[in-house]
């Protein structure tokens, strides 16, 4: 039986028995050993890079894999099966996702802002930020041999006295700590829970000076993963962290994690990618950043797309991409942060931002509610930017939403050397028209050398590559200078980072191949844009204000957003980024019953256009798959010096 040694860069090495035959990356995963696959092992995307240092293995010819690089041990994971004890290097940027949990810096007014602004634009709607969850300090008499009155009944009269209401209820995990809790404090204890009316559910008992009241909020993207902790009764940010989307090893997007996990056991290995090796340790690093018990969170909600949100309970997604594009639920009342084994308070709630179609989930409705179009009387466009395109657009009268499949380029996936917005990712660039140089911005600390590009950093090379004249409308080289390389096969590319200038001493660059991806994914934004407006009898020029959200980049450079023909050519002005609002609308359904109440009219009054079988989106889509358009009226202010 072969022996494999993973090696994984800044990480643990991983030794793992296995069969003559088996796939690497499939063995990989099994042994819960992080190696990016966008495209779920078929081969396409090139990311699955790994390095024979030692043994042997049997890998087909690629077209990812030079025959330098093949003749220095490279190899595609997805291409390879185990002959013989081998050991692999695994490099961190194939890792990254794993190793980059971050927690967030909250002295930083930028890390704030965008949560006070949602909840003063919210309050400004006339939300209330108010809920139902309140800790009472009560002392008890002592139990006597004159005095034996029941635990359960001694603590129910003390409620229903200090708390002025007359009914009470003790569930069991409360009941079951009762005893021991009670006595422990000499009958002075500290009651949490949910006050309704005249209603007092008891959640949690403990020690007198525990009064803590805290919520979390969870936007669980395809990608990336981001939570915040907060205070109940104030709204002050406790904690925040992100890290990337365990379940990505099963393939960048949502089509393949569906099939993944319609495979034997394959519900389990997708939810468990999700709780076990994403949302626990987050929430973990979290709880100990805050200096709080896990038990202390009383309230959550989730903000996902609708496959997110079925893998993430463990329920059966399959009809999600099968006609008639019906899952399983779009609302779910109920949820229990015991029911998934999430570490809180087990008898929390865990809301779930509503989903209201197949491909526009509950990510959306939050980030609906965080924009506040909903309340506005200028007709506004919600543009979030991920792996899936989704766009809201409407005012206070009506709402209608679509969704497009734009692929995994805005985060990384699809281009060569694409990657998350992490460590060494270029985030921005420019470039000198007569000498083609390029100025790149990196996401680190100051000296970070670049390891790869971030979407706001692809769209902002795209664009200044057209600027140039160095790539034409199509997306194809037609200068040449010292950045721009060809193949043997006569594919150009354009050079970011030479291998001397690299992280990874490795060259960054995008090739024709990673353009045209590109391309195809901004023509899925524009062209659902374009739909979207038609069905309701409008154009570009009725748009007054434009919300970008999504978590791409410190933020996008919407002039040359504009230019590659991605937004509207509408007056730059009207754009707005507000970041992850699927987060910041998550975090108000938490902080506020109003809020909650409101995400869930708002999702019903939405009305959703199901892009896979309108009759015009795909003319629109090859119309669209263009710098900046077929149509080059429609960008009027799109510039190409060259």
């Amino acid at each position: 039986m072969p022996k494999v040694v993973f090696q994984i860069e800044g990480g643990k090495p991983v030794t793992v028995d296995c069969n003559v035959g088996d796939n690497l990356l499939e063995l990989a995963r099994r042994s819960n050993v992080a190696i990016d696959a966008p495209c779920s092992g078929n081969g396409s995307c090139g990311k699955c890079r790994i390095k024979l240092t030692g043994g042997e293995l049997e890998s087909l010819p690629t077209r990812h894999i030079t025959d330098e690089e093949y003749k220095e041990g490279w190899r595609l994971a997805c291409a390879s099966r185990v002959i013989a004890d081998c050991t692999i290097f695994v490099p961190d940027i194939a890792s990254a996702y794993q190793s980059r949990m971050k927690t967030a810096d909250l002295s930083s007014p930028k890390e704030v802002a965008i949560f006070d602004e949602c909840q003063e634009n919210l309050k400004h709607s006339g939300i209330h930020f108010k809920n139902s969850y309140c800790a009472q300090v009560l002392t008890m008499a002592e139990p006597s041999l004159e005095d034996t009155m029941p635990d359960n009944e001694r603590l129910t009269w003390a409620i229903e006295e200090a708390m002025g209401v007359e009914h009470v209820r003790i569930p069991f995990p409360v009941m079951v700590k009762l005893a021991y809790t009670l006595r422990e404090n000499n009958f002075t204890v500290c009651v949490k829970g949910k006050k309704e009316g005249d209603t007092f559910e008891c959640m949690e008992i403990c020690a007198p000076d525990n009064t803590a009241l805290v919520g979390c909020a969870i936007d669980i993207g395809t990608t990336t993963v981001t939570m915040v902790l907060m205070d109940l009764t104030s709204g002050k940010l406790l904690a925040k962290g992100s890290s990337g989307n365990g379940q990505i090893r099963y393939g960048a997007d949502v089509i393949n994690r569906i099939i993944e996990q319609g495979k034997p056991g394959g519900k389990k290995k997708l939810q468990d990618a999700i709780l076990k090796e994403t949302l626990v340790p987050i929430l973990a690093n979290l709880c100990k950043t805050a200096s709080i018990n896990a038990r202390d969170i009383l309230r959550l909600c989730v903000g996902a797309n609708t496959t997110m949100n079925h893998l993430f309970v463990g329920v059966d997604a399959q009809s999600v991409r099968m006609e008639p594009y019906v899952p399983s639920f779009f609302h779910w009342d109920g949820l229990l942060a015991g029911d998934v084994k999430l570490p809180a308070n087990p008898l929390a709630p865990v809301l779930i931002a509503p989903n209201i179609g197949s491909y526009v989930g509950g990510d959306i409705t939050a980030g609906t509610l965080a924009s506040g179009i909903w309340d506005k009387d200028e007709m506004s466009l919600f543009i979030d930017l991920g792996t899936n395109g989704e766009i809201v657009f409407g005012n206070r009268d009506f709402l209608m939403s679509c969704a497009c499949s734009a692929g995994p380029a805005f985060e990384g996936g699809d281009i060569s050397c694409g990657m998350r917005a992490t460590d060494g990712a270029m985030e921005a660039v420019t470039i000198d028209v007569d000498t083609m140089e390029p100025t790149p911005s990196i996401i680190g600390d100051e000296g970070q050398k670049c390891v790869g590009i971030c979407g706001s950093g692809i769209i902002d090379l795209i664009s200044e590559l057209y600027r140039c004249g160095i790539i034409n409308a199509k997306g194809l080289f037609v200068r040449e200078g010292k950045r721009v390389k060809r193949d043997a096969h006569g594919m150009g590319r354009y050079v970011v980072a030479f291998p001397e200038e690299s992280e990874t001493e490795r060259e960054v660059s995008l090739n024709e191949v990673d353009i045209d991806n590109f391309i195809r994914a901004k023509g899925a934004i524009f062209s659902a844009i374009d739909t979207l407006l038609k069905s309701v009898d409008m154009t570009v020029d009725m748009i007054d204000r434009v919300y970008v959200a999504g978590g791409i980049g410190s933020g996008i450079n919407m002039k040359n957003a504009v230019n590659i023909g991605m937004f509207p050519d509408v007056d730059l002005k009207r754009f707005h980024y507000i970041g992850n609002s699927s987060l910041t609308g998550s975090y108000a359904m938490v902080m506020s019953n109003e809020a909650e109440a409101k995400c869930a009219e708002v999702a019903s009054n939405m009305t959703y256009l199901e892009l896979s079988t309108n009759p015009g989106y795909m003319d629109a889509f090859v119309a669209a798959c263009f710098l900046p358009h077929t149509n080059r009226s429609l960008f009027p202010h799109s510039i190409q010096e060259r």
